[in-house]
Formats: C-alpha cells, sequence, structure tokens
C-alpha cells in the first residue's frame, strides 16, 4: 500500500470516528428533547424517534447536517434525500415539503440546522482572497453534497461550545466564520458566491424571491417583478425557474398554500377564509390547488395533521410518564 493509499484510508478511519462522535454528542444534547433550544441564535438542533408524515415549511438559506438517519426534501418536482454521509445546503427562501426516512426510538434521527447569512457569506468574499471553488452546476437553490472531514470537525467545534456557554459569543463566529469558509471553497462554492455577488443572476433572483416571500398575497405581475430586479422577463423565467424548480407564479402558488395550511393548523381557520386571506379569489380553485400540492382537501389534510399531533402529544406525555 503507498503513501496516498494509506492516507485516504486514514483520513477515512477518522471521518467515521467522527461521524461516530458527532452522532453521539447531538444524541446526548437532544435525549428527552425532539426540538432543544441552543445558545447560537442560528443554530437549531432535532431529534425524531419516529418516521414523519410530509411537513410543508419555508426553508431558509442554510447547512443541515444529519448525524443519525435520513431525510427527504422536495422541492416541486426535484427530489433531495441526505443522510450522515451528505449534507444538505440552501441559499435562498424555498417551499419545501420534507419528512424524515428513517428514525426510530433505538436509532432516532438526529440533525441540525445552521442558517447562513448572505451578509457575512459577502463581506468573506471581499474581506478574503479566497480560492477558487470546485467546478460544479450552480444554477438551483438547493443541493446535496458529500460531508468532508474538515467541515464536519467544524460543525463539531460548534456544538461542543454548548457545553461551554461563557465562550459561545466569542468562539461561535469564529467557528462560523470557518464554516462559511469550508463551504465557500467546496463543492457548493459557486452556489453561494453567485447569490451573494451583486449584479449576478442568482443575487437578482434572490431578491425577487424575497420580495415575492414578503408579498405573496399580492397580485403578481412577473414583468414587472423582471423590471423591479432589472432583468428582461423572459431573461427572469429562465433563471427563476433554474435556481427554484418552478415559475414564478408556481413560486407564489406554492407560498400561498403553505401560508394557508398554517393557517388552518394552527388559527383554525376553515378553508374559505385562509384562502381569501393568502390571495385566492376562489374557494374551489383553492381546494384543487391544495389537493394538488398535499395529496388532500384542506378539511381532510387539516385533519389528519391534527390526529398526527395529538398522536405526538400523547407518545410525549405517556414517555414523561414512564421516564
Amino acid at each position: 500500500m503507498n503513501t496516498q493509499e494509506v492516507n485516504s484510508r486514514n483520513e477515512a478511519e477518522e471521518l467515521a470516528s467522527s461521524k461516530a462522535s458527532f452522532a453521539e454528542k447531538l444524541a446526548r444534547l437532544t435525549l428527552g428533547k425532539d426540538d432543544p433550544e441552543t445558545a447560537i441564535a442560528t443554530l437549531t438542533i432535532r431529534r425524531c424517534e419516529e418516521l414523519t408524515e410530509l411537513a410543508s415549511y419555508i426553508h431558509e438559506p442554510s447547512i443541515c447536517l444529519i448525524a443519525q438517519g435520513a431525510k427527504r426534501v422536495l422541492l416541486w418536482e426535484d427530489v433531495y434525500e441526505y443522510d450522515a454521509n451528505h449534507y444538505l445546503i440552501t441559499s435562498v427562501n424555498l417551499p419545501i415539503v420534507a419528512q424524515v426516512l428513517e428514525a426510530s426510538k433505538e436509532k432516532p434521527y438526529l440533525g441540525l440546522k445552521l442558517d447562513l447569512d448572505q451578509r457575512a457569506i459577502s463581506q468573506m468574499m471581499v474581506d478574503s482572497n479566497l480560492p477558487m471553488p470546485r467546478k460544479s452546476q450552480a444554477d438551483r437553490g438547493m443541493a446535496v453534497s458529500e460531508v468532508s472531514l474538515p467541515l464536519l470537525k467544524s460543525f463539531h467545534r460548534l456544538i461542543d461550545l454548548l457545553d461551554s456557554p461563557a465562550d459561545i459569543p466569542i468562539l461561535s463566529p469564529l467557528i462560523q466564520k470557518e464554516i462559511l469558509y469550508r463551504l465557500l471553497t467546496g463543492e457548493q462554492g459557486r452556489r453561494l458566491r453567485q447569490i451573494a455577488s451583486a449584479g449576478s443572476h442568482s443575487h437578482q433572483i434572490g431578491r425577487a424571491i424575497d420580495w415575492l416571500k414578503n408579498n405573496f398575497t399580492e397580485p403578481l405581475k412577473v414583468s414587472e417583478l423582471a423590471t423591479q430586479v432589472r432583468m428582461s422577463t423572459s431573461t427572469f423565467h429562465h433563471h427563476f425557474r433554474s435556481m427554484t424548480a418552478m415559475s414564478p407564479l408556481q413560486f407564489q402558488k406554492s407560498l400561498r398554500l403553505h401560508e394557508a395550511r398554517q393557517l388552518m393548523f394552527r388559527k383554525h381557520m376553515d378553508a374559505a377564509t385562509a384562502a381569501f386571506q393568502v390571495g385566492y379569489e376562489s374557494p374551489s380553485q383553492f381546494s384543487r390547488e391544495y389537493s394538488r400540492q398535499f395529496g388532500a382537501p384542506p378539511l381532510k389534510d387539516i385533519k389528519n395533521l391534527h390526529v398526527l399531533s395529538e398522536g405526538e402529544q400523547t407518545r410525549r406525555t405517556l414517555g414523561a410518564q414512564i421516564g
């Protein structure tokens, strides 16, 4: 065995050991808590002891790592699956549907999400003479890549800080900066650089996405939005679909349906009221598009969500009583 093979084998063994240690750490931090709060504002950790139904939400710019288990994310017709060997990176706000694919009481799903700050990315690009990232297709605003040893070590140091709260204000920003460096110089670096580069098509589409997120109840004139971000209508359509997997109108529709689902589930609105609240003029059109998006009419879907929620609450209560 030559030197290169030995080094490769040693790195693979170190990566496997780091992954095991990472899982043990998250298991301890989340024991007895599905979604414990952390003292690092940009960091979310999660534990799940059973498979989940499809959940819809707006996925913000972030990197997601899994220490144990697996997850599937649906972006319109695109499917992304990742596990302990892969991370999910998102560069813009995207309406998604997701579910945990591998989880059990004996071997729970363990994952984390770190929010990414576009301003911090831009500042690092200005301040640092970063080496060029590896070549990759950078159109879509979401991607899955393999977890590298340096990136995993950075995250390990970040969650280690949760045991030393006094160190967080000083060391957390430094470690998060290192994580950004690893991402910007890694396989997905081109994706992050484009969205943070003023004047790039990705940056312009990112601005349009932000506008849609804040104004999705308003009537949409695509030509006006294209002009707002200084693109021709045809160019805007092309790059918007490349980044989001949707047309601007489909994107707006997805935002409306996600919000309506939340209003019905959390605020107990009826379907017609929720439909008008998010910008629909026709309850029947809302019902058709809702069924197409979530697989069931509004009333049936929300009823199923409440049944699942009550079952989860009962499980947690029984678990606490047994414990």
